[in-house]
């Protein structure tokens, strides 16, 4: 971070503020068939576009208004490449210091052609010139057959870690985003209804993965938490305005899978964090954990509608987030974000680590400044979460905070080596302390 960006962090949060965020939807128009997306292309329904001049209008008023981080999302937002290269420059003239995009990975495919290279070379320079922060590349199985089955691009595997070392070279260091889902692995073999073969077919899924895009040459991973609105979810009013979510069983988890999906999780990141840099936070998980058990230390509320803002592809309106779609804030630069603050609600409904985890990271911060005695009796009542918090943010500093224009610091990160690190034996049931 730069010393204007610590300024700026330091003075939201003397106002009660953590610096904002804004996912920016350009498109919903996608060519990939992922089975857990409404977008995928097999969808029938009119699909919409931000135009330039719109978009526009929402980074200039996300710059007054003191918007940090923008993330241009769809879709495929690389389908409207030009519009994009083309945002991303604008926002970065307006001064925004966070700007991210991601993609399928269709411009990966065809890496047996001549001209493979010389597209790359075209695509990572051009995003060179660029302030673009971070890129994501969208992986959603450690089996690489069965990712590009899912999504209908075979041979995109070979082409990501064909192109990765060209993307190095013009200082852009993409980062996986992984999608839990059903097929993060083989399919689970025996008593899907037994908890510990459950949980042990996912944390073997979780090793897979990460080593997986470890050999292909990442250097940084994300990681998306099931997003399904069904009907055990009905009660907490949520109605996704972003498409990005599904019914389909792929990411339907029951509660008690979620729960040992993300144990499974929280106890395979300490094996990885010093060979490639992970964004996903465990206080997150620690915290969505003990929601789901009911533990008496609720979850930080999201900062969503307060601080983070979703804007969709065919309103063009904001809203709190991707999943609160009965709340339509209307045209984003009509927003007044002190008005939005005083008449928050205390919202835990959806599991989007988009806005969940770095609610619950500057959790800590936001009460240093606002609510010092809250902290202190929070930590000297949860020292787990304490340590935890601690831990994460020291492996953050480590990983330049997970900055995509830098190369990987190898010797921070050495510290964080627990390889022949093992959890506490796991007996099928999750206990909310652990």
């Amino acid at each position: 971070m730069t010393p204007a960006m610590i300024h700026d962090t330091a003075k939201s949060l003397w106002k009660n503020r953590i610096p904002g965020q804004l996912v920016i939807q350009i498109t919903d128009i996608c060519n990939a068939r992922c089975p857990q997306c409404g977008m995928r292309v097999t969808e029938t329904f009119p699909r919409s576009r931000i135009s330039r001049g719109h978009i526009r209008q929402i980074i200039d008023a996300a710059a007054q208004k003191g918007i940090q981080a923008i993330s241009f999302t769809g879709g495929e937002p690389f389908l409207l490449r030009d519009d994009l290269l083309e945002m991303i420059r604008y926002a970065g003239a307006a001064g925004i210091p966070y700007i991210r995009t991601g993609t399928n990975g269709f411009i990966f495919r065809g890496s047996h052609k001549s001209d493979f290279c010389a597209r790359m070379e075209d695509i990572a320079g051009k995003l060179a010139e660029t302030t673009l922060r971070n890129l994501w590349i969208s992986i959603d199985s450690a089996v690489p057959e069965q990712h590009e089955n899912m999504r209908g691009l075979p041979g995109v595997i070979d082409g990501i870690q064909k192109a990765l070392p060209i993307f190095h070279r013009y200082g852009i260091y993409p980062s996986a985003n992984m999608g839990i889902n059903r097929n993060l692995a083989e399919k689970l073999s025996g008593d899907v209804h037994d908890p510990l073969m459950f949980y042990h077919h996912y944390r073997s899924g979780f090793e897979r993965f990460y080593q997986m895009v470890c050999d292909m040459g990442f250097t940084t991973v994300n990681c998306c938490y099931p997003m399904s609105i069904d009907a055990t979810e009905s009660e907490t009013g949520l109605s996704p305005v972003y498409a990005a979510t599904a019914t389909d069983n792929l990411v339907n988890f029951s509660r008690m899978e979620q729960l040992l999906l993300y144990r499974a999780l929280f106890d395979t990141i300490p094996q990885y964090r010093s060979r490639i840099r992970i964004f996903t936070p465990r206080t997150s998980l620690l915290a969505l954990l003990r929601q789901l058990t009911g533990h008496c230390h609720e979850p930080r509320p999201c900062r969503g509608g307060i601080d983070f803002f979703f804007i969709d592809a065919q309103k063009a309106h904001a809203w709190p987030c991707g999943y609160r779609g009965a709340e339509d804030f209307g045209p984003f630069p009509d927003l007044n974000l002190a008005d939005l603050l005083k008449n928050s609600q205390h919202c835990t409904s959806c599991h989007w680590e988009c806005f969940r985890d770095p609610s619950e990271l500057m959790g800590p911060p936001l009460d240093m400044l606002n609510r010092p005695l809250t902290l202190i009796k929070r930590f000297i009542s949860d020292p787990d979460y304490c340590q935890l918090w601690l831990e994460d943010m020291r492996y953050y500093r480590a990983c330049s905070f997970f900055d995509g224009r830098k190369a990987p610091e190898w010797g921070r990160m050495k510290p964080f080596d627990k390889s022949v690190w093992h959890p506490a034996p796991f007996s099928g049931k999750v206990q909310a302390s652990e």
